[in-house]
């Protein structure tokens, strides 16, 4: 039963691959080199369908194979030539016809194997004489030397095996089989030519028949197995290009990874090394020497090569990564972390195959990066559950700031109101904490539009203005530069405005009381992509040491601060594929804010408008 299913299986599988390749059959030669040429029917009558004529030799295996036999047929022609010699001059005849063709067969299959070892007269190495120039002159040969002499003790019938093995390995099966059939009727010709000149005609007749027979046996047979290795031939050649395929893929990969990959032996040499492990082992990827090369090259990596030999030793890498420092050869140091694997000492776990050799495979990354990284993780985590806690302040708050202005509206004393502003002033700050929390929390995104930048910033900074108590004017502590045209850009007016204003609080809690001290310019890039919004501030210069800190998440400077205003700043902009970066100039304004916003195409001026 399980044997039915498997022939099915088989067949079935056969089936597909003649599909595939859109022949009925197929032969090692048209499963290494494609399809063979359909040839038109010979003006004699011909084949029919598969033209019977091998394809140019390009395969190795093909090759090896055609080379094999055309080699076998020179020495069979010596060999066949000398044994007719020594049988005729034993009966004392010096010459006979079987000799004489087995001389010009011996000449002929000399001078081919000697073409295809020199590569000479290529023109002759085409598909049709190839078949032609070996199968089809074997056939000749032996058929012809049988014929003149059926009954000879040295049955020349079994020399007819090689070109029809040939014809079933090197055609396809139609082909094959009519070169067997071919042959098959020859014996019988033969024997029935000398049929009634010997005692035991029947004798002869049947082993005609019996060869014939085995005749296509072995043209079926050679057939079947040419097709399994033309099919082991594939498989492997596409498991060849899969594997190679794979490489690429894996080494484009590694190349790529931001982690450093290192491959080290037994031997501690690295066998290879990624671009960023390069990077990480020496303070100039440059100067990193080309793997294969020995960990214990460099001194400052010999820490690093005894973790590796302890772990060779032990034959595993400890399951937790593990920090190192090592010395550059610049004499600095650099802290690295490191998580390793070991790759399979046998294939598949089976003991009984050869042990490969072991290799490390090493991940590395900067302790610095991985560190910043886990901040971020942190960081993120606390933003969700500040969301969660601010949005449920929200209602006892409110009913703290309805009960505390019901409680102003009664006759109050002096110090009992002096109590409730206290109140209200901490009411609103933790009104303004719980919104600025809720901002920076991820959510759901207001849809960019096109607005007018000019007009959107002029009404903001004049809001802005009479909230804080400032006058515009040319005296004023806010100076405002505008172009005189509209700038359209891709924006939300509220995220715009939240961004704005968080850059002027900051800006005038800094700047100096003389006018200008806070400065408000919108330019255009000269490719017009991009527009330009400056806050610039007089104030002290930003310490170095805080600017890589500025839009960090609750990192304020100042003790009544949440630290999330430029976070907010900068999640807003990115939200509508803007940015925000701060520019340190040697100007008045030293402290300059930049919201660079894409651009919709508005024309704009170089006119000024000074609010």
């Amino acid at each position: 039963m399980w044997g039915s299913r498997q022939r099915k299986a088989r067949r079935a599988a056969k089936s597909r691959e003649d599909a595939n390749a859109g022949l009925p059959e197929e032969s090692w030669f048209n499963a290494l080199e494609g399809s063979l040429d359909q040839a038109a029917p010979a003006p004699n009558g011909g084949w029919g369908g598969p033209n019977p004529v091998l394809r140019p030799l390009a395969g190795h295996a093909l090759r090896r194979i055609f080379a094999t036999y055309v080699a076998a047929r020179a020495a069979l022609g010596v060999a066949l030539m000398l044994a007719i010699a020594l049988t005729g001059a034993q009966a004392g005849r010096t010459v006979s016809a079987p000799l004489v063709l087995c001389g010009v067969y011996a000449a002929q299959s000399l001078v081919w194997w000697l073409t295809d070892q020199l590569r000479v007269l290529r023109a002759l190495q085409s598909a049709r004489w190839q078949w032609w120039m070996t199968i089809g002159v074997d056939l000749f040969a032996f058929g012809a030397i049988h014929w003149i002499d059926p009954t000879s003790s040295l049955n020349f019938a079994a020399l007819l095996v090689l070109p029809v093995l040939m014809a079933g390995i090197l055609t396809p099966r139609l082909p094959a089989l009519a070169t067997a059939a071919g042959v098959a009727l020859m014996l019988l010709a033969a024997a029935g030519r000398v049929a009634g000149a010997v005692p035991d005609s029947a004798a002869l007749m049947s082993q005609a028949g019996l060869s014939g027979l085995g005749l296509f046996v072995v043209a079926l047979l050679s057939g079947e197995l040419s097709m399994r290795l033309a099919h082991e031939e594939r498989t492997a050649r596409d498991s060849r290009e899969r594997a190679r395929q794979q490489a690429q893929l894996s080494r484009l990969v590694i190349e790529d990874m931001a982690d450093g990959v290192l491959v080290i032996d037994r031997q501690l040499r690295v066998r290879a090394a990624n671009p960023s492990a390069r990077r990480l082992l020496v303070a100039q990827a440059s100067r990193c020497p080309t793997p294969p090369f020995s960990l214990r090259l460099h001194p400052g990596w010999l820490v690093l090569a005894d973790e590796v030999e302890q772990a060779f030793g032990r034959g595993n890498w400890p399951s937790a990564p593990i920090d190192l420092n090592i010395q550059l050869e610049d004499a600095t140091r650099r802290a690295l972390h490191i998580r390793g694997r070991f790759t399979r000492s046998r294939s598949d776990g089976n003991d009984t195959a050869p042990a490969d050799e072991p290799l490390c495979v090493l991940f590395i990354e900067e302790l610095r990066a991985v560190q910043a990284r886990l901040r971020q993780e942190r960081l993120a985590a606390m933003g969700r559950i500040s969301a969660g806690v601010a949005h449920e302040i929200r209602n006892p708050l409110a009913a703290i700031s309805q009960a505390n202005a019901l409680l102003e509206e009664d006759e109050l004393r002096p110090d009992q109101r002096r109590l409730i502003r206290i109140m209200t002033d901490n009411i609103d700050r933790l009104r303004r904490i719980v919104d600025d929390v809720m901002e920076a929390a991820p959510g759901s995104l207001a849809p960019s539009r096109t607005l007018d930048v000019t007009a959107e910033v002029a009404s903001i900074c004049s809001e802005w203005a009479r909230t804080v108590g400032l006058v515009l004017g040319s005296a004023s502590r806010l100076q405002v530069l505008l172009p005189n045209m509209p700038v359209g850009v891709v924006f939300d007016s509220d995220h715009l405005r939240r961004v704005l204003v968080n850059l002027l609080d900051n800006a005038i809690r800094h700047a100096s009381p003389a006018a200008g001290g806070v400065r408000i310019s919108l330019e255009t890039t000269e490719d017009g992509a991009w527009a330009t919004l400056s806050v610039g501030s007089d104030g002290p210069p930003i310490p170095q040491d805080v600017e890589p800190y500025l839009f960090e998440p609750f990192h304020s400077t100042r003790s009544r601060g949440t630290g999330l205003g430029l976070y907010i700043c900068r999640e807003l902009c990115e939200r509508h594929g803007a940015r925000i970066d701060f520019r340190r100039h040697d100007e008045r304004h030293c402290n300059v804010f930049e919201v660079m916003m894409p651009r919709e195409s508005l024309t704009s001026t170089e006119g000024r408008l000074v609010l």
